[in-house]
């Protein structure tokens, strides 16, 4: 190991990184921006690989691998929305231009550490990769122009798609319903490590990253955590209600008093808040479950987000899988109650999510981790030039089905700006 003082660094010494380390076949690299959230954001982590050999594809799998691997790397991976079906009866039939493994972890053969005033390079010849790493050379960004991107769910379908979801809550069917929509472009030629950097500028957040799994990337600027351990203490932070900023420093705070009052957004967040209680439960200590933080209200660079806390205390013998079985997917991509919602995402949305609403993350050799819910995000496949990025919003009764568009288009804000595409998208 080789350590550094960060002042010692080049200011672009993170990008240069980023490039280096996307040019292997496996790729993690976890992003705080420097941001302060309540639990902590990201580690900074970077991690590569040129090959995962006998790579976990299924929850079981991903428990003996786990107990398996010796070492002091941290296990990096992902998790795709249709890891329920592993979880519950369920399926997954609709379109995937994707075709993300259901989930893939890989142990770093490099892997990069930040900590508050150094910087760990742990490789086998760390004065090695620090030469390759300051020796990348970093050309000014061209970009090629993106196609507009077309949707999988046009504009008036969507609108009768939540109609149809009122009809569902009013027969009892659901109490609230994440309708998610795919937006996605074919034959694009993209630089997945430039696009990614600009939208860390374009939208910093807490929970970002960048993921290679060979020829597929994923570029995350995501504020939301799905879950934390800490020793034995769990940590779920769902977000459910949304704002637009304010121009100006008092238009601002009328938007955040707007949301902090708007009964529809705290009653989606309450219901998602005693989802997420009742799932930390199956595998909580009796009596440890505690929400420390209802309804706080959050700046990002768009949008005024409300995000609740939920924690407990975990039984001895939990592992990351019983985790999963009793969480995933989190219940803020969802709805509740979690199988139904579920079943009626199948039946209304047009593509599979893919790892849209799964989720990246890192596991330490103590056994603490950190995933994040895989939201406002670019997915894209180098071989085919398929692009998408997918945005939902939550929908109950007192849903307006034309506002619940808009906020889904305002999600998407800093992916359109990136892309050249800030007049909006093909309806």
């Amino acid at each position: 190991m080789l350590t550094l003082p960060l002042t010692d660094l080049p200011a672009d010494f993170r990008a240069r990184a980023l490039h280096w380390a996307a040019g292997f076949p496996h790729c993690a690299y976890f992003e705080p921006n420097d941001l302060l959230y309540p639990g902590g954001p990201f580690r900074r982590l970077l991690g590569v690989a040129t090959q995962t050999g006998t790579a976990p594809a299924t929850l079981p799998e991903l428990r003996s691998w786990l107990a398996s691997v010796p070492g002091s790397a941290p296990r990096c991976g992902f998790i795709t929305y249709d890891v329920k079906n592993e979880i519950e009866a369920l399926h997954s039939n609709n379109p995937y231009g994707l075709a993300w493994p259901n989930l893939h972890f890989f142990t770093p053969e490099v892997w990069l550490q930040w900590q508050e005033a150094t910087l760990e390079i742990h490789a086998p010849n760390p004065g090695v990769v620090l030469q390759h790493i300051l020796a990348k050379p970093l050309l000014p960004p061209v970009l090629a122009p993106t196609p507009t991107l077309r949707p999988r769910m046009p504009r008036a379908e969507y609108l009768t798609a939540v109609r149809a979801v009122q009809n569902d809550i009013l027969d009892g069917e659901v109490y609230e319903l994440n309708l998610c929509q795919e937006f996605y472009a074919e034959n694009v030629q993209l630089s997945p490590v430039e696009v990614f950097l600009q939208l860390q500028q374009a939208s910093p957040t807490p929970f970002a990253g960048f993921y290679r799994h060979h020829d597929h990337y994923l570029l995350c600027a995501s504020p939301e955590r799905f879950l934390r351990r800490q020793g034995d203490t769990l940590l779920s932070q769902p977000i459910k209600g949304t704002i637009r900023r304010g121009a100006t420093p008092v238009a601002d705070q009328e938007q955040r008093l707007a949301l902090l009052h708007d009964e529809k957004e705290r009653a989606e967040n309450l219901m998602i808040v005693d989802l997420v209680r009742n799932d930390l439960a199956r595998v909580a200590r009796t009596g440890s479950v505690q929400v420390p933080e209802l309804f706080g209200l959050y700046p990002f660079r768009h949008v005024w987000q409300m995000i609740s806390t939920v924690q407990a205390q975990v039984r001895p013998e939990v592992d990351l899988v019983d985790v999963l079985r009793a969480t995933f997917p989190m219940g803020s991509m969802t709805g509740a109650p979690k199988i139904r919602a579920m079943e009626l995402i199948e039946h209304y949305e047009h593509s599979r999510r893919g790892l849209y609403s799964g989720s990246i993350g890192y596991v330490l050799p103590s056994g603490d981790l950190d995933f994040n819910v895989v939201i406002r995000s670019l997915q894209y496949r180098q071989d085919t030039g398929y692009l998408s990025f997918q945005v939902g919003s939550a929908i109950t009764y007192d849903s307006v089905p034309e506002r619940e568009y808009e906020e889904c288009l305002l999600k998407a804000q800093a992916l359109l700006e990136v892309l050249g595409q800030s007049q909006g998208v093909a309806e």
